[in-house]
């Protein structure tokens, strides 16, 4: 195989209460992404569509990602040109930069062989993360490569875990076209907290899990809560608080903040809800002179795909 393209979703991490820990893929929206071997050595993005996004690759996350594959790999004579079709804006809280750097070391794993399990991949993605926000967090790019729900459980060493995704939900996102950058939005939080914040912060995350696994969508509702970081950077989102408010009150299970902002994401029990709650999400918008893009999904349980 000399050429592949493959299809990397957005993403939504955090989950309310599971701050840097857990994510969740989405079916919409997502990057697609070109990669071909070369017979020139190196990393080349050929072109970047949809986005102003820099074509050296030692400034681009797909190339970081990629050129921290090939260097566990210790290949120093193969090439890959790359050209990506970026549909999830930078800054929109819903992955841009995890789909660039996990569509990359996904296509070109698949054309050397596929060395690397999809876990191994992870790590190499998260490099294009380090260089997109300063921090190598994995809470978006291990569900964009495993699909479905997934937990780090520790970064040192990385131990990530995939969480059972129950068939009947989805996820609504609005994603208000305003620019809120991950490196910003990690500054403005606290570096202590309230025991009595963590101790309830722990347990929601607890009981997140067990409702997923246990398909209990009232537990999931009760379970959606952060009371460390979304008080915080709510305040960068507009209408964060009726948003919230009113979808919940069209049927939404719950939701938050999407990563570091501004996109906003309700999960919800059928196809039904989720696009009612979509409504609302417009009918709260619509008069803020705000442009936003709404998407309605269910959970992506394959992550990246090879389209071609």
């Amino acid at each position: 195989m000399d050429s592949i393209k493959v299809f990397a979703p957005g993403t939504v991490a955090n989950v309310a209460c599971g701050f840097d820990v857990i994510g969740l893929a989405l079916n919409a929206p997502g990057d697609e992404m070109i990669v071909k071997r070369s017979d020139t050595p190196g990393i080349r993005i050929s072109a970047i569509h949809g986005a102003d996004l820099p074509l050296d690759p030692a400034k681009n996350v797909a190339g970081v990602a990629i050129q921290a594959l090939l260097q566990k790999y210790e290949a120093t004579k193969v090439g890959f040109d790359v050209e990506i079709f970026k549909n999830i804006h930078p800054g929109s809280g819903i992955g841009s930069s995890a789909a660039s750097s996990a569509g990359a070391v996904v296509a070109v794993n698949q054309l050397l062989g596929e060395p690397f399990t999809r876990k191994q991949l992870v790590r190499f993605a998260m490099e294009g993360e380090r260089l997109a926000s300063g921090a190598a967090h994995a809470d978006n790019v291990a569900p964009a490569i495993l699909g479905g729900f997934t937990l780090v459980r520790s970064y040192r060493p990385l131990d990530i875990t995939t969480i059972h995704t129950p068939k009947d939900l989805w996820v609504t996102v609005i994603h208000p076209q305003i620019e809120v950058k991950t490196s910003d939005a990690r500054e403005i939080l606290k570096q202590k907290i309230l025991m009595t914040d963590a101790i309830k912060q722990w347990g929601n995350v607890a009981a997140l899990v067990a409702g997923l696994y246990q398909e209990n969508y009232d537990l999931i509702s009760r379970s959606l809560e952060d009371v460390i970081v979304e008080p915080i950077r709510s305040i960068l989102i507009p209408a964060f608080h009726e948003l919230k408010l009113k979808c919940k009150e069209a049927g939404a299970l719950g939701g938050g903040i999407s990563g570091s902002g501004p996109s906003v994401f309700m999960l919800s029990q059928g196809e039904e809800n989720a696009r009612k709650v979509a409504a609302t999400m417009n009918d709260v918008y619509a008069p803020l002179g705000v442009d936003y893009k709404i998407y309605v999904s269910q959970i992506n349980t394959e992550g990246v795909k090879v389209i071609g």
